[in-house]
């Protein structure tokens, strides 16, 4: 699980007072108006009520592109005694469907007297993409509506009763009000297919959703972290681990979904402590230890074979968060490293052994600076951080909010990420592959789980966030970047990227969910940035516009993402600004040409838009776009390479 980040509260004191917001309730027009604005896209009219139901309508260069539309409700005999609930029920247990399927919304009604039901689906931002109203006969009965949908995203649907109100009831860590679906974005012919020369070609991992292939195809995720750490494998004794043995997760057996291979933790019976599961200190046996090492190598090596066989290379990772565990020396710090490498190296001819995972990318550079001059280098073959940059990576704490002031830039996502390539570059070897293995946007600090927690601007403003710290990640020069984290979970308020329907302050390995807006979003961000190389920031962007230029591997497509953001103008109640926008000219092509690209609003709804004399203008805000491109050489030229990136 997320290292309590809190425990790093004191490492960016000196900045405090930048500015925050997103934590408050808000009303759905001030999300709307912000997220407006993208070259033609965005702008949304719905059929009006009536008992066959709405179409939503998303215009893009004076085109219709996208519709979500609900067929006349069926009644049946009902089951519930509740007043009124909802449900959008899918076979797989995600509640996100494949765009243009046909999926049900079921509405159930428990009344005394008959009544109509007043129903709507509104996106992620309030705009209304279906509505109607419905009378219902007394008593407990079933409405269900078959709806289809074209337009991509994140879905809630509302109602009420016109003589018994009442609103859709609270369902686990999901508020009252609501029922919530997904709709994932068809981008065939919008991206063009990429062959993956390697497997690890794939960006995109995450932690927290092992075992639902469905859940991880939907958020296009390619990796997942397999614990074989000594006091996982061997909690009781020494060589009970066989690695010849069937100890595969069956999950991974499909070959669809790679192994992030996690070596952190050591048992109560290998400890210098006595304590289990423990990464403070050596273990007290460093020859057995290194013994175990080669063993997984041996395990990891027959496992790539024979289930990953375009895989090149088994990535493992040693260390979790030591910043907040380790308390032995730097010298039993780089020993641990050294049997682990040897170990592993001994027997899997093709490993990545990774380190050193602080919680912060700072954190990470500030290790990395004080080891390489103890041989730490000798011992990794890449470098691995978790990718949060505060005390509490949230709504209120942005990855951009520290980038306006020249003092405290180094402080951002951005500068801690620019410095960390940097110290790989000047200490360690040439080339050194840098993964994010995890990072998540919380709700905000000092938050709960509650009826009326969290409102729709806390979780479109979270969906906004978490997509731009994972293309900051990739765009300043990381590999790899891994989401965080599947359902809600206790404890930590709100990382999860999907509602658990069935507590109310989450459980671990929920399994009855519904997504939120991050999830649409994450799911937008992955299928379209899937299968690039980084080319790096965009040159000569004005302060509060972000642009990071990628391409699509064996030479593809030239996919730009873009947003703007400004603590200036961000309401500490309301959320982001629902006036803010910046006008850009993004250079797509040569001088002198003229053509159309496309532009992906953050839900992967695709619009056209034209460019003159080869820029093109956007009016960009909090919410990321994409422009896919054709003309590299141009992208390439206005652009700047991370230090030290060469790509996968």
């Amino acid at each position: 699980m997320k290292s309590q980040l809190l425990l790093l509260s004191t490492l960016f004191l000196a900045l405090a007072g930048c500015g925050g917001g997103g934590g408050g309730d808000s009303t759905s027009s001030n999300a709307a108006t912000q997220a407006n604005g993208t070259p033609g896209a965005s702008s949304s009219t719905a059929a009006g009520n009536s008992a066959t139901g709405g179409t939503a309508t998303v215009k893009g260069a004076g085109n219709a592109i996208a519709t979500l539309s609900c067929t006349s409700p069926a009644i049946s005999a009902g089951s519930g005694s509740a007043t009124l609930s909802a449900d959008t029920p899918s076979t797989d247990g995600t509640r996100i469907f494949a765009a243009g399927s046909t999926f049900q919304l079921a509405f159930t009604t428990n009344v005394p007297n008959a009544d109509t039901l007043n129903w709507a689906v509104t996106d992620t931002v309030g705009r209304v993409a279906a509505s109607g109203s419905t009378a219902v006969p007394n008593g407990s009965k079933t409405i269900t509506l078959n709806c289809t949908s074209t337009l991509a995203g994140y879905f809630a649907a509302t109602g009420t009763l016109a003589q018994n109100g009442g609103q859709l009831p609270q369902a686990g860590t999901r508020p009252v009000g609501i029922a919530t679906f997904g709709v994932a974005p068809d981008l065939s012919g919008v991206i063009p297919a990429v062959t993956y020369a390697r497997q690890e070609q794939h960006r995109f991992g995450m932690q927290g959703a092992n075992d639902n292939g469905p859940l991880l195809a939907s958020l296009g995720i390619s990796s997942t972290i397999d614990d074989r750490q000594l006091s996982t494998m061997e909690p009781n004794g020494q060589n009970t681990f066989n690695p010849s043995g069937n100890n595969l997760d069956p999950f991974y057996k499909t070959g669809n979904v790679m192994r992030l291979i996690r070596l952190d933790g050591i048992p109560a019976w290998a400890s210098s402590t006595g304590a289990f599961q423990d990464d403070s200190s050596v273990p007290a046996n460093l020859s057995y230890y290194q013994n175990y090492m080669s063993r997984v190598g041996t395990e990891s090596n027959a496992i790539r074979t024979a289930y990953f066989p375009t895989q090149s290379a088994n990535y493992y990772q040693v260390t979790w968060e030591p910043n907040q565990f380790w308390t032995d020396t730097d010298a039993n710090f780089i020993a641990l490293y050294q049997s682990a490498y040897q170990g592993i190296h001994s027997t899997d001819p093709h490993a990545v052994v990774m380190g050193p995972t602080d919680a912060f990318p700072s954190l990470t550079t500030t290790r990395l600076k004080r080891l390489a001059p103890l041989g730490f280098g000798q011992y990794i073959d890449a470098v691995a951080t978790h990718g949060y940059y505060d005390a509490g990576t949230s709504p209120a704490h942005p990855p951009e909010r520290y980038d306006s002031d020249p003092s405290t830039a180094s402080g951002s996502l951005r500068g801690q990420m620019r410095d960390l390539r940097a110290e790989m570059a000047a200490d360690y070897r040439p080339g050194m592959k840098l993964f994010s293995t995890e990072a998540g946007i919380s709700y905000d600090l000092g938050t709960s789980y509650g009826p009326n927690y969290p409102t729709a601007n806390v979780l479109y403003a979270q969906a906004a966030v978490a997509a731009r710290m994972h293309i900051i990640t990739l765009g300043e020069g990381a590999d790899q970047t891994y989401v965080f984290y599947g359902a809600d979970y206790p404890g930590e308020v709100g990382y999860g990227t999907f509602f658990d329907l069935n507590d109310a302050q989450g459980a671990f390995g929920a399994t009855n969910l519904s997504p939120k807006p991050v999830a649409m979003a994450i799911s937008a961000m992955t299928h379209t940035l899937d299968g690039t190389t980084t080319l790096g920031p965009v040159n000569g962007t004005p302060t509060g516009v972000y642009a990071y230029a990628f391409q699509q591997v064996g030479n593809g497509a030239v996919i730009t993402a873009l947003w703007a953001h400004n603590n200036t103008v961000w309401n500490a109640s309301a959320g982001f600004s629902s006036t803010y926008g910046v006008s850009y000219s993004l250079t797509v092509d040569a001088p002198g040409t003229s053509g159309t690209v496309k532009v992906l609003d953050m839900m992967g709804n695709a619009t056209s838009a034209n460019y003159s004399n080869g820029t093109l203008t956007l009016n960009l805000t909090e919410s990321p776009v994409y422009v896919v491109s054709n003309n590299a050489s141009v992208a390439r030229a206005n652009a700047t390479v991370p230090v030290g990136y060469v790509g996968m």
